[in-house]
């Protein structure tokens, strides 16, 4: 699990959207439940925040280097296609 949350030396913050309260938000919570300890434990300098908000659509962005950012929706995936999506944004490069 190490490698697959190694984030690309590019990557400075990433960043999860999520309702507290709606249904649609509870595999990303639930993904984030299993992988923050191992994301943060693999990055300890990379800043890794959740921000929820009522009505908020799940979302992960991505913040890079020149202040590039990307992001990814994550409505509807379950949290196996959200760990995909996740790791295949950690260790893009833009």
């Amino acid at each position: 699990m190490a490698s697959k949350y190694a984030f690309n030396s590019a990557l400075r913050e990433l960043r999860f959207h999520l309702c507290q309260t709606a249904d649609h938000s509870a595999a990303a919570r639930s993904f984030l439940m299993k992988s923050y300890p191992t994301m943060k434990k693999h990055n300890p300098s990379t800043p890794i925040l959740i921000r929820e908000a009522s009505g908020t659509e799940p979302k992960v962005w991505a913040r890079f280097e020149f202040g590039k950012e990307k992001m990814l929706p994550l409505n509807g995936l379950d949290e196996k296609a959200i760990e995909s999506q996740v790791t295949e944004l950690v260790q893009t490069s833009i």
